[in-house]
């Protein structure tokens, strides 16, 4: 590997073929003094990514209760994931964007994005059509890696409109979404036009029912070799290390150096989706066993021991997410249900004289329906 020197460099052996996990913080909150590059924040800064994570698992725990309550269909659940998304969220520029999968909750929040319209498309009351420009989160993807090659589309156009320094896709997938047609085809197009993307693989271990075991015989970082793509794998619960290597991959997609791909090793500690059983084909002995790794845990570990994190800001913090907790249990009740006529709405910025006849005869057929059943 050609080792850039305009770019801020994790160690060479972390980003070969045959690397190791990158990590910087031990599950027991001990930083790691083997790594030849640390974490570049201050404490205050990672006092942040704490609170951050603590607030997006508050918001992920309050909707998986609201749907087993019945008070929104579905819900993809992120527990023992937040490292991840608070970690690439931290190193993001202004003129970077973000591509989500179907579980990116918290990245979508510290965007910008209000928590409702996430709710929203998983009470089924919205398609999730936000002005993605302004936030710079695009729309979720329900249809696995389709995402992939939208997000190194707008890399490419990004590359070409600003050739000097241009801004970065961040494109997530998970480990199954690796098997498919459409990520591969990204991969290629990445590759070959040095589109400025970042690919983040949350490999937490399971595609559903089906360990990554049986869909890769070779780690899935090494896998981006084979296209060309320099690529780490990531302590995926160390939200310092998750950081510091979005930040040397942002690094190389802002000097034009092409695509990177980070690997963030992790593990589902709950179902894949609401609707899903996780008992069926995994054993306890497996998820128990990455408890100890949780990654608030180790971060309030590690703020312990730098005499940075007290019982005061514990308890300061807990009040904070109960608060939030709250407001997300309000949200839920407030989101109405779309009126049939809306749709006509959503399909063009300019509505058609067309579909607008058709949105006048359904407004009408609706009434009609509502003077029958009364």
């Amino acid at each position: 590997m050609t080792v850039s020197t305009t770019c801020p460099q994790l160690p060479e052996q972390a980003v070969s073929a045959s690397a190791e996990l990158f990590q910087l913080l031990t599950a027991d909150g001990e930083r790691n003094s083997d790594q030849e590059i640390g974490y570049a924040g201050s404490l205050d800064q990672a006092r942040e990514l704490l609170e951050k994570m603590s607030l997006i698992r508050r918001f992920d725990l309050e909707a998986t209760a609201a749907q087993r309550k019945g008070q929104i269909g579905l819900w993809a659940p992120l527990q023992g994931q937040e490292a991840i998304q608070v970690g690439v969220w931290s190193a993001l520029t202004n003129k970077d964007h973000v591509f989500p999968s179907h579980r990116e909750h918290g990245v979508g929040m510290l965007m910008g994005l209000p928590v409702e319209r996430v709710l929203a498309i998983f009470k089924g009351a919205e398609m999730g059509d936000w002005d993605a420009e302004e936030l710079r989160f695009h729309y979720y993807s329900m249809v696995i890696g389709a995402h992939t090659l939208h997000g190194v589309g707008y890399a490419m156009a990004q590359a070409k409109e600003n050739p000097g320094s241009p801004g970065a896709s961040i494109v997530f997938h998970g480990d199954g979404a690796i098997s498919e047609g459409d990520v591969n085809e990204a991969y290629i197009f990445a590759a070959s036009y040095k589109a400025p993307t970042v690919f983040v693989c949350v490999n937490n271990q399971w595609a559903i029912s089906e360990p990554v075991s049986r869909q890769s015989r070779t780690p899935l970082y090494q896998r981006a070799w084979g296209f060309g793509i320099p690529s780490v794998r990531v302590d995926g619960n160390d939200v310092l290390a998750m950081q510091t290597a979005t930040d040397w991959a942002l690094a190389r997609a802002h000097a034009g150096e092409g695509p990177s791909f980070i690997e963030a090793y992790t593990y589902r500690m709950g179902a894949h989706t609401t609707s899903d059983d996780p008992t069926k084909y995994r054993t306890d002995e497996d998820s128990q066993s990455w408890e100890p790794k949780d990654p608030i845990k180790r971060v309030q570990l590690w703020l312990r021991h730098e005499n940075a994190w007290s019982d005061e800001d514990q308890q300061r913090l807990d009040a904070r997410c109960d608060e939030f907790a709250e407001t997300v249990r309000q949200a839920v009740l407030e989101i109405e249900a779309p009126k049939l006529p809306e749709m006509f709405d959503r399909v063009y910025v300019e509505q058609t004289e067309n579909l607008r006849a058709q949105q006048a005869e359904t407004a009408l057929s609706a009434t009609d329906d509502v003077e029958v059943d009364k």
